[in-house]
């Protein structure tokens, strides 16, 4: 856990075709395919998907703000609002920190289509925990 893994074979990343973009402590940016891993029984982008992107785009940018040698980044709150249905393409995720604090971070995550409409906005709430509370 001491370094970012881009090596996502055995992770919900793989499962759904996301992929890094742009990983920095102020600005993360995912993509991920609009198909069949990602749509619900009405053949649109499932909501469930899009808030996987934007938690993952939020807990890359939370980590990279960590002490990874004794500090991880996990999910506390999220919420998303899907603003339009998506059938295909591809949707791209870009996170921003709002607060950046010592054992609290909030993101900002905005997912738009290939033409730049935004399909979904979410705010995530990340844990800043010790490595140690996890028996490490």
């Amino acid at each position: 856990m001491s370094t970012l893994t881009l090596n996502h074979e055995k992770t919900i990343h793989k499962s759904l075709g996301i992929e890094i973009e742009k990983a920095t402590p102020e600005e993360v940016v995912l993509t991920m395919p609009v198909d069949e891993r990602t749509h619900q029984p009405f053949g649109i982008l499932h909501g469930g998907a899009s808030v996987v992107l934007a938690e993952s785009a939020a807990s890359i940018g939370a980590y990279l703000n960590c002490d990874p040698s004794r500090q991880a980044a996990v999910g506390l709150e999220i919420n998303a609002n899907h603003i339009r249905p998506k059938r295909s393409g591809t949707v791209r995720a870009r996170a921003i920190p709002l607060h950046k604090g010592r054992s609290t971070m909030v993101w900002e995550i905005k997912i738009t289509d290939e033409q730049e409409k935004l399909i979904c906005v979410s705010r995530c709430t990340m844990a800043i925990v010790e490595l140690a509370s996890f028996g490490q």
